[in-house]
């Protein structure tokens, strides 16, 4: 049986009147790379200063390779922790910094600096061990919060952010490196985030958080296409949340339906429905969105609603889209992504 690096039970955190997080349950297993994905405010940060001990659980129970850890300090546990700011000390070297938790460890000299120039060339940053800090790039200093983070080959390492501080092309390169290195060294990563994209691209499986509890725990395939509840559909992705009157005309049932723009096809709506595993919807083009590789489409529906459609730029640009605005087109998807969602009471 596949070992567990982190279970929580019955997790609980207040802060005075405040909830942060209202009861989580939920067990990591051994070399994933787990993330907790949700807004601001959800309780993710939380659960993760917990699990490093930086927090004291109000309630519950918090174990780590199967041994209860919940009153231990943070040095008492083998973790881990990388945060967004990177937490170095401008006055070492990059060697110095790495190397800081061995010699706090009283690791023989010899034998940190072995382990510490193993460390920076995990992460590809061989030959930079003598320079200070302030002497590299954003996405360099955070390699070296990497290197430090696992030199010490912790068994869970908790990442609280760490790309929130760099630029888009630079986090979605690191975004590759950190998975790849994740999978090099099979030490558990828990990742926390609130940018889905980050989550989708780089998790083996997926926690979402929202008002202190989890909505849904799943690997990104399951937490995107199937979304558990209409707050997880809104969340993960863009959705389209059809309900009431008009989801019972289009779909041919009540209830509240989740479809991904990127299923839906924009058509003239002179179109034939002649599919059976189809469903159609025709409407107008409130606005156009022209993303470069892609368009968005804003329609609202005769039957109530307004859907939103992803198509791609294959041979069109910004000035055909824009010619589509005010027209009348038809929407076709299959049923099958059309996913039923239950909604709270």
């Amino acid at each position: 049986m596949e070992g567990m690096a982190i279970r929580l039970q019955g997790l609980r955190k207040s802060f005075g009147e405040t909830t942060a997080v209202a009861g989580v349950d939920l067990e990591i297993r051994d070399g994933e790379f787990f993330s907790m994905l949700g807004p601001s405010g959800s309780g993710k940060t939380t659960v993760l200063r917990m699990i490093a001990g930086f927090e004291a659980p109000s309630d519950g129970r918090i174990e780590l390779a199967g041994q209860e850890v919940t009153g231990l300090a943070p040095f008492e546990r083998d973790v881990h922790t990388v945060f967004q700011d990177y937490a170095l000390f401008p006055h070492m070297t990059v060697e110095q910094n790495v190397a800081y938790a061995l010699k706090v460890r009283k690791v023989p000299k010899a034998e940190r600096l072995v382990r510490a120039r193993k460390a920076l060339a995990e992460v590809r940053l061989e030959g930079f061990g003598k320079r200070r800090p302030s002497q590299l790039s954003g996405g360099q200093r955070q390699r070296v919060a990497l290197a430090r983070a696992l030199v010490g080959r912790p068994r869970v390492l908790l990442l609280d952010e760490p790309l929130g501080a760099l630029d888009l092309k630079l986090r979605e390169q690191m975004q590759v490196e950190l998975k790849a290195l994740q999978r090099e060294v099979g030490i558990t990563f828990v990742f926390v985030t609130h940018d889905q994209e980050e989550a989708l691209t780089m998790s083996d499986r997926i926690a979402v958080f929202h008002q202190g509890r989890i909505e849904q725990v799943g690997t990104p395939a399951e937490v995107y296409e199937r979304p558990a509840t209409a707050f997880v559909a809104s969340f993960v992705g863009t959705s389209n949340l059809l309900e009431g009157e008009s989801a019972h005309r289009i779909v041919g049932s009540p209830g509240t339906y989740s479809i991904r723009p990127e299923k839906i096809r924009v058509l003239k709506e002179s179109a034939e429905a002649d599919q059976p595993e189809h469903s159609t919807a025709v409407g107008t083009v409130a606005e156009v969105v022209y993303l470069g590789d892609a368009t968005r489409f804003l329609v609202d529906l005769d039957a109530g609603g307004r859907l939103t459609a992803l198509q791609q730029n294959l041979e069109t640009s910004s000035e055909d889209v824009a010619a589509y605005r005010g027209t009348r087109v038809r929407l076709q998807w299959h049923r099958r992504h059309a996913v039923a969602v239950p909604v709270p009471d």
